[in-house]
């Protein structure tokens, strides 16, 4: 058997370091923690560790090393350890992170041959190299949402005007033309879904209310973000999800003297195989209102910033076929901001079914 390389000894030894620093964790308990992530096992842990022939964590592992031990409330007194949420983080716990993520990372590119400062290369998310077929399930508005021009019996009957978030549809459908100009594309409501469209490769713009698709997919691919009503807000529904063990809710931000401004909204990006035809794939772009669906829709449309938040999900998920991210959607004098995920503020929360 080949030594191990100089590097891979040192990447490994850093992490040891870390584990056995104060206090001592076991492979165990450090791995149970990182479970919060995606599951990990103690032996996965161990080869990370081995003294003769280490293996090399995934990138988005390394991050979730460096979350853990920039804060000693990882390690709590009651309880056991816990990966803590990065938008939770004090500024001097940031600074660690900050620090400890990039010392990470220059050992692992160091070990695994690849340049530091090299761009990293990703898939395009809205490329389908199959060329198969792409339907949009777009919610419908309620018939007393519905306006003049959407009436069939209108001389000016506008299909368009029947859809809910359009704004969101007309800026991905686009944008899918264009990266997969051989490809037939079609855009349905739910009532108008066929089976054939099931199969193919399927796009759920907009929440659990006005679309039933997104809740019955949601479900079937077993999603860990759920959208659900509360007495509490009457304009939408809240996204929930588990964080750290415990329930989390995502709701988003009001401003102006009666507090009825939206000022960010909540966004869900999710890519899974399609549950109905495993060869194809599932993408939700959700929010609590259309202004977190247009966001969750921007993030990788935007030409500023959809190749950064594209590195972003190669760095964080690998080449994971499921993956989730909540975001905070900045909205400004009626304009939503695009998310940035190399931002301190916009993710919100992160799931990837990837194990390893």
């Amino acid at each position: 058997m080949q030594p191990a390389p100089p590097a891979a000894l040192q990447l490994a030894a850093r992490l040891r370091q870390l584990r056995q620093g104060t206090p001592r964790l076991t492979q165990g308990e450090l791995a149970g923690a990182l479970s919060a992530e995606g599951k990990l096992s103690p032996a996965t842990v161990s080869s990370w560790e081995s003294r003769t022939a280490p293996k090399i964590p995934p990138v988005h592992r390394l991050d979730a090393y460096a979350r853990f031990f920039s804060t000693p409330r990882s390690v709590a007194v009651e309880g056991p350890p816990a990966l803590l949420p990065l938008d939770g983080f004090t500024p001097e716990e940031r600074k660690s992170y900050d620090t400890l993520s990039a010392d990470l990372l220059r050992l692992r590119s160091a070990a695994s041959g690849e340049s530091f400062y090299e761009e990293p290369t990703f898939q395009r998310t809205w490329h389908f190299p199959d060329a198969g077929r792409v339907t949009f399930v777009c919610a419908e508005l309620p018939a007393d949402q519905i306006g003049p021009f959407g009436d069939p019996e209108s001389p000016n009957y506008t299909e368009l005007q029947t859809f809910a978030d359009i704004d969101s549809l007309m800026e991905l459908h686009g944008h899918i033309r264009a990266e997969n100009p051989t490809a037939t594309v079609h855009f349905k409501t739910p009532q108008e879904v066929v089976p054939d469209d099931l199969t193919g490769h399927l796009i759920v713009l907009g929440g659990v209310v006005w679309n039933e698709i997104t809740g019955r997919l949601s479900r079937m691919a077993r999603l860990p973000v759920r959208q659900v009503p509360t007495p509490d807000l009457e304009s939408g529904e809240i996204f929930v999800a588990k964080v750290g063990g415990k329930e989390r809710q995502f709701w988003p931000q009001w401003t102006g003297e009666d507090k009825k401004v939206l000022s960010a909204d909540v966004g869900l990006l999710a890519r899974v195989p399609n549950p109905l035809n495993a060869s194809r794939t599932l993408t939700i772009c959700n929010g609590i209102h259309s202004r977190g669906v247009y966001g969750a829709v921007r993030t990788l449309t935007d030409a500023a910033l959809r190749d950064g938040n594209e590195r972003y999900i190669s760095t964080s998920f690998g080449n994971t076929s499921s993956f989730a991210i909540l975001m905070s959607v900045e909205v400004i004098k009626n304009q939503v901001i695009t998310p940035d995920f190399n931002g301190s503020d916009s993710v919100l929360y992160k799931w990837s079914s990837d194990a390893a």
